[in-house]
C-alpha cells in the first residue's frame, strides 16, 4: 500500500484548458487511489466547484479531502464533515467592499450557500487575451451557483464568509492591484488567483496554513505529500509538501519553488510525475 496524500491544485493543473481531466491522468490518480494514495483538490474555488472533479475521481469511495477558498476551508469529502474553517468578519467584508468602490474595473462576488451574489449579472464581460470574456458567466456555471444581483452587496452582506473574489481585466488589475490591498495588506491574504481574479481572504490563509492545522503531528507529514500546482497560490503548497511539482505551464514563481517540473496541464503532466515517482502504479 502507498501511503500518500497527492495535492492537486485544479485549473491550469488537474484540469486543461478545456476544464477537463485528460484520460491518462485521470486513470494514473485512480490507480493511486486504488493503492491506498489519497486525494486532495486544492483550489481557490468553493466546494460546488470542486464535487464534479471529486465524483471523477471517486473521492467519496477513496476518502479523499477538499481544500477550498485557497486553505480558508477543509472537507472530508466521503462525510462532508468541515475539518478547517476560517472566514472573514463581517467588519473586514464591508471595509474591503467598500475600499473597492473607487476601482470602476473591479467587480466583486460572493459566493453564499447556492448562491453566487453580484451587483450586476449583466456586467460580467473583461477582455482576456484579446477576446471578449464573461466571467459572471464561467464562475456560475462552472460552480454550480444559481446568480443573485445585489445593488450593493456592502450593504447586503451580514454574514462572515471564506473569502472576497474580484474580477477585471487582467491588465486593471495588475496596475490597481497594489492600491486595493494597500489597506489590508497586514490585515488579510490578498492575492491574484488567476490573470483576471484577484481574492481577500482571512490573514495568513493558504494553502499550507491548512494542511498543518488539520494533520499536525497526527496525521499526513509532509514527506508523505505531493503536491502539484501552477499559481501563485499554489507556492506555499508547494513548499510544505515533500515533493512539490510544478507544471510546464506555471507561472515563474512558483516554478522557482518546485523541486521539479513536470509537463503542463494538456500533455498529461500528473501522470507523468506519479508513474515516475510512485512505482507501484504501473
Amino acid at each position: 500500500m502507498c501511503r500518500k496524500l497527492i495535492l492537486l491544485d485544479i485549473d491550469g493543473t488537474l484540469a486543461n484548458y478545456e476544464k477537463k481531466i485528460t484520460a491518462k491522468t485521470k486513470e494514473a490518480l485512480l490507480k493511486a487511489e486504488e493503492c491506498g494514495c489519497r486525494i486532495m483538490l486544492a483550489s481557490g474555488r468553493t466546494p460546488n466547484g470542486l464535487c464534479d472533479f471529486a465524483e471523477e475521481l471517486h473521492m467519496a469511495e477513496y476518502h479523499g479531502y477538499l481544500l477550498c477558498y485557497n486553505g480558508a476551508r477543509m472537507i472530508d469529502y466521503s462525510t462532508g464533515k468541515i475539518l478547517f474553517d476560517q472566514t472573514l468578519s463581517v467588519a473586514e467584508e464591508l471595509a474591503v467592499l467598500k475600499h473597492l468602490k473607487q476601482f470602476k474595473g473591479v467587480h466583486p462576488i460572493i459566493d453564499l450557500g447556492e448562491y453566487m451574489l453580484v451587483e450586476d449579472v449583466y456586467d460580467g464581460m473583461i477582455t482576456l487575451n484579446g477576446k471578449p470574456f464573461n466571467v459572471i458567466q464561467y464562475e456560475s456555471r462552472g460552480n454550480h451557483f444559481l446568480l443573485k444581483e445585489v445593488k450593493d452587496l456592502s450593504s447586503y452582506l451580514d454574514v462572515p464568509v471564506n473569502k472576497i473574489l474580484t474580477f477585471g481585466d487582467p491588465e486593471y488589475l495588475q496596475e490597481h492591484y497594489q492600491a486595493m490591498m494597500e489597506p489590508f495588506k497586514d490585515t488579510l491574504s490578498c492575492m491574484f488567483t488567476g490573470p483576471f481574479y484577484f481574492e481577500f481572504m482571512p490573514q495568513g490563509i493558504d494553502k499550507a496554513k491548512a494542511l498543518k492545522t488539520v494533520f499536525g503531528n497526527d496525521g499526513y507529514q509532509p514527506e508523505d505529500m505531493i503536491a502539484f500546482g501552477d499559481g501563485q497560490n499554489d507556492v506555499s503548497m508547494i513548499r510544505y509538501a515533500g515533493l512539490g511539482i510544478g507544471m510546464a505551464n506555471a507561472v515563474d514563481e512558483l516554478k522557482e519553488a518546485a523541486d521539479e517540473l513536470t509537463s503542463s496541464c494538456d500533455e498529461d503532466g500528473i501522470a507523468e510525475a506519479l508513474y515516475r515517482h510512485l512505482p507501484e502504479l504501473k
